[in-house]
């Protein structure tokens, strides 16, 4: 295909298809545009049908012409789900069900908003969708164009978006040495995990002599609360094909695979027709471009093992074996996938692709810190108003997303840390809350940027507890091929089971540290490697807990079942409440008399102190 064909393509796209806002093209087919979220998250709160009440109750009233409906990617404002965008108005709508269709369209039809639908700020309607606290900050770089491009045309979406332009320009204008030289000058580094600048990877790749090269595209996103990746994958599907064509001229590759977890049907779906589209338009297979340069593109499913996020565990996954890392040296740039040469990057790392050629290194590298160029994109979750995916600008401090664009703490409560970097992360306490988010400030204060999970937790939360969370899961995702992870990871959640337990000594926690340095240190992946860290730094910044737990046998925020205690004050007014919803029947008393706990009955559940109305059940 030739670049005119391209643009071919691009123009019919705009005459025929009615779409009010691609870029710097103004439509005006429509008078209004909705748009409805299509990512997992709004599915699963039926934003589907939600979009097609929309186009029914349109197709009623006689006003296709007037009004269009489209499926669109993902806003980003998860917890509010399912979202609806209307254009020209840029107004956002949170929560959205089948019963608010006849009223949103018979407000539309009156140039009017259904205000109650808004997102609200302080008690007040925001109209705009950029007015918005949680919009103001972000960038979208990886994330471009998500809430533009309709999922029915995904492919006539992108390409006038200016999508495969990139690739055109790569493969018809630029040497391949051209290529991976404006992505090592972007400062582009590696959005998985380590940071690694992605241009020297490709570089490392590009000088060595071999007949078969490889490209991987890891999704293969495990860590908990996380998902940029899946949504970006969702979104624009096509941003990674062309990238990863993109690294494969760079590089001298024509095979590439996209490492998927089969726990991510939608993106995969999404993700096989761009391929199968992409195929028949002539941006993958043979001779693209008329170029000479040929690629083409598989998808293959992981089974949801953590450890093959790792780059040679994954490697071995795709080719038939056993999900386990293999020492390095030798580096996948020189003997990767099959033997032969490979370059591994995520996602989001490869999102960013398309745009670096297409505007320039100096262009990205003008976005973010000194250390770190370009934005991220974060999964914040927790204890958090505002949670889903964000992208913002490296540099942006901590403070600025849990309070501006996060909201703050619900129900009032106290800010205590954030975790970050998933089970390799660290956790960053408040006193670090103006802390720039960089690589390198991250992992001075005993963090990592890791894939970009951020979960934030409040006064409530147990720091042992929380440390505990993490090393259940890396004890049961280890792969057990090297002893000290496989037998170290479950010693040390055995020493913090018996510390949450009240059982444990000082002479526990000094082993604790010791343990967790030696796994840290002698671990043969980053699995291993990292695992220690939820602890380490827990136990840097919140060691009193920790002390607490083992010498006055109590856990501050009641998480620790063992530790607590539960008892009814005299501000019970002998309702009952609490007795009817007791499991173990722990509780007795007569009515509109004080009730008891029988502690030797109790399982701790809280129940009791849920359902009291008058705060009577004491949490000790």
């Amino acid at each position: 295909m030739k670049i005119q064909e391209l643009e071919e393509i691009k123009q019919k796209f705009i005459k025929e298809v009615n779409f009010r806002k691609l870029g710097d093209v103004s439509r005006v087919d429509y008078k209004y545009d909705i748009m409805v979220c299509g990512g997992t998250g709004c599915r699963s709160c039926k934003s589907k049908k939600v979009q097609e009440a929309l186009q029914q109750k349109i197709k009623d009233k006689g006003l296709e012409n007037i009004i269009k409906v489209h499926g669109v990617g993902c806003f980003g404002l998860c917890v509010n789900g399912p979202i609806v965008l209307v254009y020209p108005q840029d107004a956002l709508y949170e929560k959205v069900s089948v019963d608010d269709v006849d009223e949103i369209v018979s407000m539309l039809t009156e140039g009017k908003l259904v205000e109650r639908l808004l997102h609200h700020e302080d008690g007040k309607p925001i109209e705009k969708k950029n007015e918005m606290s949680f919009c103001k900050k972000q960038r979208y770089l990886a994330r471009n164009n998500s809430e533009f491009m309709s999922l029915e045309n995904l492919l006539e979406d992108y390409v006038a978006l200016d999508g495969y332009r990139a690739l055109h320009k790569a493969v018809v204008s630029m040497k391949p040495e051209d290529v991976v030289k404006v992505v090592q000058e972007s400062g582009l580094r590696g959005r998985g995990g380590a940071g690694f600048p992605t241009g020297n990877k490709w570089e490392f790749t590009r000088i060595v002599e071999a007949p078969q090269k490889y490209v991987i595209c890891n999704a293969d996103e495990g860590d908990p609360g996380a998902f940029m990746d899946r949504s970006i994958i969702e979104s624009n599907p096509h941003a990674i094909v062309e990238a990863m064509a993109i690294c494969g001229y760079a590089i001298g590759a024509t095979k590439g695979y996209v490492y998927l977890r089969a726990e991510y049907p939608l993106a995969g779906e999404r993700l096989q027709k761009a391929i199968d589209d992409a195929t028949v338009k002539g941006f993958l297979g043979k001779n693209i471009f008329g170029s000479g340069f040929s690629f083409d593109l598989s998808v293959k499913y992981g089974a949801g093992a953590f450890v093959c996020g790792e780059e040679t565990a994954l490697m071995r996954s795709i080719e038939g074996n056993r999900g386990e890392p293999t020492l390095k040296p030798p580096y996948p740039a020189t003997k990767g996938l099959y033997g032969c040469p490979t370059v591994i990057n995520n996602v989001e790392t490869f999102a960013n692709i398309p745009q670096i050629i297409n505007n320039g290194a100096s262009w990205y590298n003008s976005i973010g810190t000194e250390d770190s160029k370009g934005t991220k994109v974060f999964a914040l979750t927790g204890k958090i108003k505002n949670s889903g995916l964000i992208e913002l600008p490296m540099g942006t401090t901590i403070r600025e997303i849990v309070y501006d664009i996060g909201g703050g703490i619900p129900n009032g409560k106290k800010f205590k840390a954030v975790q970050m970097g998933g089970p390799s992360g660290g956790c960053i306490p408040e006193q670090y809350l103006d802390t720039p988010i960089d690589y390198k400030n991250l992992n001075e204060i005993g963090a990592m940027m890791g894939s970009g999970g951020m979960i934030v937790v409040d006064e409530d939360s147990c720091m042992v507890d929380l440390a505990k969370f993490f090393l259940q899961f890396t004890r049961d995702e280890s792969c057990g091929k090297c002893t000290p992870c496989r037998i170290g990871n479950k010693r040390i959640l055995e020493l913090l089971t018996k510390i949450t337990d009240g059982k444990a000594t000082m002479d526990d926690l000094d082993k604790l540290e010791e343990l967790c340095e030696y796994v840290k240190s002698n671990s043969l992946c980053g699995l291993g490697q990292t695992s220690p860290n939820p602890v380490l730094s827990t136990l840097k910044y919140f060691k009193e807990e920790y002390i607490e737990h083992i010498v006055e046998h109590k856990c501050r925020a009641g998480v620790c079942k063992n530790l607590t205690k539960y008892e009814i004050s005299d501000k019970c007014i002998g309702c009952s409440a609490c007795s009817r919803q007791c499991p173990a029947n722990a509780i007795s008393g007569e009515i509109r008399k004080q009730f008891k706990i029988d502690q030797e009955k109790c399982i701790k559940c809280g129940k009791c102190y849920e359902t009291c109305r008058f705060k009577a059940v004491v949490k000790e």
